[in-house]
């Protein structure tokens, strides 16, 4: 796969149109023991996340596995309830909405989910399956278009519409998450929350699904919050990358700040350790090491999550969490929560 993103519009900031805004997002677990279950003590999958979306914009968000990126899309959609925090999609706050609102809201934000191979029901056909949202929505589309949509559906994403009859284990993974992307398409959604929808594909078969929804996003002014663990996808679609760790995000800021000078070591470390096929570039190129293992969860370190790891920490770190603001990156600046950010090329 290209390392070049996809063109990309206009700067994100200067798009202005904010869709979806999170403002201290909270989720956490209990953890509970003992013959009467009680809780003693919480998982913290997210411990106060904030960013803001922008209409045709790509956020990727990346991080190791367990930092709760996927948390993160369930969140979003209310597929999980937060413990703490606010969602507010088009002026309207998420987690207010009850009922037949909440269900109207949905159909502005869907999902792409990670595992093509389990997210699709095996009992149903293809066209039940892409159908199956406008069972939930019979005002969107009526029971006599219904098959000539799912048709168009099937088109838009590359898949033949004969193939309507068809149950998903008659397709390969890659068509499969197709399916998928036309699912979520079927109601004219204005975000997609993409969890990681390439990471269980072959990488020629990434490489075609993640340029499938550069167009579709295109095409129909789609916003994406893409989750995913791999630098190289994220870098190929994401006008803005955020970067998490152990629920937090670490650092924030347009793909090429990020990729170009990252200020956070743990945003260097990740990027470090990308492979790069050009031995000669490989061998210039700085290896960070990160040592120890990631903290649980259940009992993050104090102030910064990433002192326990990083090469950087002070006594300064263990004491007071860094805020996620602005630091120069040598250029402009962008947001990263460390104490002592400093721009380093390492990609």
């Amino acid at each position: 796969m290209s390392a070049e993103p996809i063109a990309n519009q206009t700067p994100t900031k200067a798009r202005g149109e904010v869709v979806l805004e999170v403002e201290d997002l909270v989720k956490h677990y209990p953890i509970k023991a003992g013959v009467f279950r009680r809780t003693v003590g919480h998982v913290k999958a997210l411990d106060g996340v904030s960013f803001q979306l922008y209409k045709g914009e790509t956020l990727g968000i990346v991080g190791e596995s367990g930092c709760g990126k996927s948390t993160l899309g369930r969140t979003l959609m209310r597929l999980e309830e937060p413990t703490a925090g606010k969602v507010t999609f088009d002026g309207i706050d998420m987690y207010a909405q009850k009922g037949g609102a909440m269900r109207r809201l949905r159909r502005d934000i869907q999902i792409v989910f990670q595992d093509p191979y389990t997210s699709l029901n095996p009992r149903m056909t293809v066209g039940d399956i892409i159908g199956e949202p406008f069972d939930i929505h019979p005002d969107v589309v009526g029971k006599s278009g219904r098959k000539v949509r799912v048709r168009e559906l099937l088109d838009l994403v590359g898949l033949n519409p004969e193939h309507i009859n068809r149950y998903p284990h008659q397709f390969s993974g890659g068509q499969r998450q197709r399916i998928g992307i036309a699912r979520g398409l079927a109601l004219n959604p204005k975000v997609i929350i993409c969890d990681e929808p390439v990471s269980a594909l072959d990488v020629s078969v990434q490489a075609q699904v993640v340029n499938l929804l550069g167009e579709l996003q295109r095409e129909f002014g789609l916003a994406y919050v893409f989750i995913a663990h791999d630098l190289s996808v994220v870098r190929h679609i994401s006008d803005r990358v955020g970067v998490m760790y152990l629920g937090k995000l670490v650092e924030l800021g347009d793909e090429a700040q990020i990729y170009a000078r990252p200020t956070h070591p743990y945003t260097q470390a990740l990027l470090s350790a990308v492979p790069v096929p050009d031995p000669t570039l490989r061998e210039a190129r700085e290896q960070i090491v990160l040592t120890g293992d990631v903290p649980s969860p259940a009992n993050p370190p104090s102030g910064c999550r990433f002192r326990t790891r990083c090469w950087k920490a002070q006594e300064i770190c263990s004491v007071e969490e860094p805020p996620l603001i602005p630091r120069p990156d040598g250029t402009s600046e962008h947001d990263s929560a460390c104490h002592f950010a400093e721009p380093k090329a390492v990609f």
